[in-house]
């Protein structure tokens, strides 16, 4: 299929599947204004709250060509953004007033802040008794540790997931994302639209509580239910405990990562690299035979390696049905035709009059398109025509 069969009848009058839907972003960091972005990309009115002449995002470094940090311009792009300081009895008044023409709240400090400046749960609830409120948090709005600050990595400690990373020999290594991040946010956007959908058939709002460590250890495969039943997971490094081969391999100029799940697909192998006679052998036949024989395996796959490039032997895996890919850089993979072919590098001119490729919107609808539409602004840019919308829609 190509992309303009896929948006043949692609409607142009609509920001996205989320069109005329209005949220309002009080967040800062990674988390919560990730969550707003997903909501954001998908075609919501989103208003970042925030201090006018705030810097909240402003982390280093400026994306190369601009005076813009990548952390800002990333994550709040297609939202507006209204100076606003909730701590004041005026600014809290404003806020409240545009809660009641919202259908959205997100905020991810921590928990009771919000509430302590009468801006909670319970005061938007009193002004717009069905708005949805996501709270994002570390350890969630109850339980024991609930009052504890978090960072991502702090959580990715907590909740296991360094232990289990790393070398299989070496100290414990945290994910170079912002994992715990990224998994509560899109676990806050998803929940905020099934509070909406929930809404639209019953009319009630309600309090969608998520988690950093809930959402992280719901991300992890399952394996924490291994472990609570008293059989924990080990350290497996670049291999897959019930795949053999599943490793990063050395070719001449490289290296490839290279998946045999299924028994077939080995058989496909052994002929592939030129060793049929192992397709059957002791030690080999089946999955439990390569899982216990895992350092021969492993040789016989890397001495095939070993003395080709690295795009000649995928080319080779891939054209007998195998799953193996080169071992690229983050460069390598953001210059992959089919990357900018899919939309997920989109030229975008910011804020300060520069051009830079964002990321783009991962998921992508046949009928509702959803694009980078606007740079992220400047705090308090957008302060006067939200006001004067504001003014109109509390009126109306």
């Amino acid at each position: 299929m190509r992309a303009e069969d896929f948006y043949a009848e692609a409607r142009t009058d609509l920001s996205g599947p989320l069109h005329g839907v209005r949220v309002l972003d009080v967040t800062k960091v990674w988390s919560g204004p990730l969550a707003t972005c997903v909501l954001a990309d998908l075609g919501a009115d989103v208003i970042r709250v925030e201090l006018a002449h705030g810097r909240d995002g402003e982390v280093p470094p400026v994306i190369p060509g601009t005076s813009l940090s990548w952390f800002r311009q990333t994550v709040h792009r297609n939202k507006r953004s209204l100076g606003l300081d909730l701590r004041t009895d005026e600014g809290r008044a404003e806020f409240l007033r545009l809660v009641q023409v919202a259908d959205v709240v997100v905020e991810n400090y921590r928990p009771g802040t919000l509430a302590r400046w009468g801006a909670g749960y319970a005061d938007c609830r009193a002004v717009r008794p069905d708005v949805v409120f996501v709270s994002v948090s570390g350890w969630g709005q109850y339980g024991p540790g609930r009052d504890r600050p978090a960072y991502d990595p702090v959580v990715q400690a907590a909740g296991g997931w360094m232990a289990l990373n790393g070398p299989v020999d070496g100290d414990p290594v945290r994910a170079p994302t912002f994992i715990a991040d990224e998994l509560a946010g899109l676990h806050a956007a998803i929940g905020a639209l099934a509070a909406l959908a929930h809404r639209d058939r019953f009319g009630e709002g309600q309090h969608v509580d998520v988690s950093m460590l809930d959402a992280l250890l719901f991300g992890s495969s399952g394996l924490p239910t291994l472990a609570a039943a008293g059989a924990p997971p080990g350290r497996h490094g670049n291999e897959t405990p019930f795949a053999v081969p599943s490793n990063v391999y050395a070719c001449a100029d490289g290296h490839l990562y290279l998946v045999v799940a299924l028994n077939k697909h080995w058989r496909v192998l052994a002929r592939t690299i030129g060793r049929p006679e192992l397709a059957d052998a002791d030690g080999f036949r089946t999955g439990d035979q390569r899982i216990a024989n895992r350092e021969a395996v492993n040789l016989v796959v890397a001495g095939w390696c070993a003395g080709r490039p690295v795009t000649e032997a995928v080319d080779v895996l891939t054209g007998a049905g195998l799953v193996a890919a080169p071992v690229r850089t983050l460069s390598e993979s953001v210059a992959d035709p089919h990357v900018r072919a899919r939309g997920m590098l989109q030229d975008t001119v910011l804020s300060d009059g520069t051009t830079a490729p964002l990321v783009g919107p991962a998921v992508k609808f046949s009928r509702t398109p959803t694009r980078i539409r606007r740079c992220a602004p400047a705090p308090g840019a957008d302060s006067a025509e939200i006001r004067n919308e504001l003014k109109s829609d509390v009126a109306t």
